[in-house]
């Protein structure tokens, strides 16, 4: 297979072109259900999406691949990416699929495996997966077919689940909560647990049509939802992406705040109870310099991986870690969940809120950002501009220009055709002439 199949999270790409086919989910079903068969006589899987038309198609092939390999598949229609990790284990499947983009636009879609265990699959079992799609599949006798069913009680496992993740004998009566859910999976459960825990909720982003998923709203597009705080009064305002495991918060004044202010306050606060474990948290390359320097004053550790919350969860399991997350929004908590949760995420620093008595103006800034500025660089399929001898002469030179006062980092994109230049530094003029000068770079290698 010429070009890489399997991204940062899962296979994804634009619906109906490759490797976002009927065809290829059927192959890669059929290798994937191969892959994980047991010793046993009932072979199970799981299969969820977010609110994409194309869901439907991929869906259907899914199915297809699966029970002919002997599979038994459980479609439990539109739910959060992290409810696939948590349904996973709790109906003892073998393994989970997600059908979503994520924050993508609705033209994209995307397959995320999940295995026994809750877990996204690691390297070396995507890898394995590949290797039998390449090899091809036999599907087996007629009689060993699988079957294939709709589970609709699923959406309320979750809730429940999720309330039980809110501090016990604790609600939200009196909080007025603006919701938004981007058009996305969960657009049903959401704004049921946060009603369900007693908060007022004004929902934004519960009409999806199967094009408008992450469309000027959600975690991606926060502007409505703090325009909607204002008007409204609200205490706090909540944003989703389109498979809500990435949370964005706004204060009561309409200020944004991203995953790495989340993480810092729930750092601080499971530390002072004795609940961070290892006294660290794990976070990627592109979290700010604040953060860290945040934690180095509450003592509290860093441990960085590469961008991807699939990288955070493998760090934090190898060193016995239970909170780690992205700038972007996932926020990872092991003692709840297998993957980053929105929602739970959310209803952590409500828990703050309650707790504390504080209005989330002052919780959701825990420590003042470096200036951090990202610029996205398109490149030709094909080329690989971080090669070029100009550009690695231009991001040295950079490096040394920034010295120890700032961060730069260069990296390209899992999921699109996208060099991602990111630098860090109080001096904006040299952050802004440093960018300029590897991001010319890099177009000119393109």
């Amino acid at each position: 297979m010429a070009e890489k199949l399997f991204g940062t999270d899962g296979v994804r790409g634009r619906a109906n072109s490759w490797p976002m086919t009927a065809e290829m989910a059927l192959k890669l079903a059929a290798a994937a259900g191969r892959y994980f068969r047991r010793d046993k006589n009932e072979h199970r899987v799981v299969i969820g999406k977010d609110t994409r038309l194309s869901g439907y198609m991929i869906e259907n092939a899914l199915t297809a691949g699966f029970t002919s390999t002997g599979m038994n598949v459980f479609l439990l229609g539109p739910v959060p990416t992290p409810a696939i990790g948590f349904l996973t284990h709790s109906l003892r499947a073998d393994l989970g699929v997600m059908i979503s983009a994520s924050h993508n636009p609705a033209s994209d879609n995307g397959i995320k495996f999940f295995g026994p265990d809750g877990f996204k699959l690691s390297d070396e079992a995507e890898g394995e997966i590949v290797r039998l799609l390449e090899a091809g599949v036999s599907p087996v006798a007629p009689e060993n077919i699988g079957r294939a069913k709709r589970i609709d009680d699923v959406r309320g496992r979750y809730i429940e689940y999720a309330k039980t993740t809110f501090p016990r004998g604790k609600r939200l009566d009196g909080l007025r909560v603006v919701l938004d859910c981007a058009n996305g999976a969960a657009y049903r459960t959401a704004p049921e647990v946060l009603w369900e825990l007693g908060a007022d909720v004004i929902q934004l982003g519960v009409e999806p049509n199967g094009f408008n998923i992450n469309e000027n709203c959600g975690s991606t597009h926060p502007e409505k939802a703090a325009q909607k705080v204002i008007e409204t009064r609200a205490d706090l305002g909540i944003c989703l992406d389109g498979d809500a495991d990435r949370v964005i918060l706004i204060d009561e004044a309409g200020r944004v705040s991203d995953g790495d202010q989340i993480m810092g306050l729930i750092a601080s606060r499971w530390a002072r109870d004795g609940r961070l474990s290892g006294e660290t948290l794990v976070a990627t390359v592109m979290s700010n310099l604040g953060l860290q320097r945040y934690l180095e004053d509450q003592g509290i550790g860093l441990e960085r991986t590469a961008v991807g919350d699939r990288y955070v969860v493998e760090k934090m399991r190898e060193g016995g870690f239970n909170l780690g997350g992205e700038q972007s929004g996932h926020i990872v908590m092991t003692d709840f969940a297998t993957t980053g949760d929105g929602l739970i995420g959310a209803l952590q620093f409500l828990a703050a809120m309650v707790d504390t008595g504080e209005r989330a103006s002052k919780l959701a800034r825990v420590f003042e950002p470096v200036p951090q500025k990202l610029i996205n660089v398109t490149y030709e399929q094909g080329k690989a501009p971080l090669e070029a001898d100009r550009v690695k002469q231009a991001i040295a030179a950079g490096e040394a220009a920034l010295g120890s006062s700032g961060r730069l980092l260069i990296r390209k994109s899992g999921t699109e055709p996208l060099i991602r230049v990111m630098g860090e530094a109080e001096n904006l003029p040299l952050l802004d002439q440093v960018l300029n000068s590897v991001t010319e770079a890099v177009r000119g290698a393109s």
